[in-house]
């Protein structure tokens, strides 16, 4: 039964493979909506998002950044929200312009954006 497993695995495993799992050094999620925000502001973050981590992936000096939409992080108030892992920044209220400064200081220079910042849970790589 394992070996079928494993099998029937090959293909995620793959495709996990050759998007670098394993080798990024910071992942985040934002929510899409609709609940903290509309569908709409959410695609547009996700869009907004997904091309800045690009450009900072493209620069080649640090790991590079996952990113993940999702329809919901269970924050549903002051959306689009987000979170920084493995730091576990937990982001709300971002619009345009806070979005863009969550990227620039927190995933391209490490620091926290304390204004739109509303929950911390980082990760532990201790066993």
């Amino acid at each position: 039964m394992a070996d079928e497993t494993n099998e029937d695995l090959s293909g995620a495993r793959a495709e996990a493979e050759r998007r670098g799992v394993g080798d990024y050094g910071r992942h985040v999620f934002i929510c899409t909506g609709p609940d903290c925000t509309t569908p709409e502001e959410g695609l547009a973050a996700w869009t907004r998002l997904k091309r800045a981590v690009g450009e900072l992936n493209a620069r080649g000096d640090e790991p590079p950044i996952y990113r993940t939409k999702v329809g919901c992080l269970r924050i549903c108030e002051s959306g689009p929200v987000a979170v920084v892992y493995p730091e576990g920044r937990w982001y709300a209220g971002l619009d345009p312009d806070a979005l863009d400064r969550v990227i620039a200081e927190d995933l391209g220079e490490g620091r926290p954006v304390p204004e739109h910042l509303i929950g911390e849970n980082p990760l532990s790589l201790e066993d």
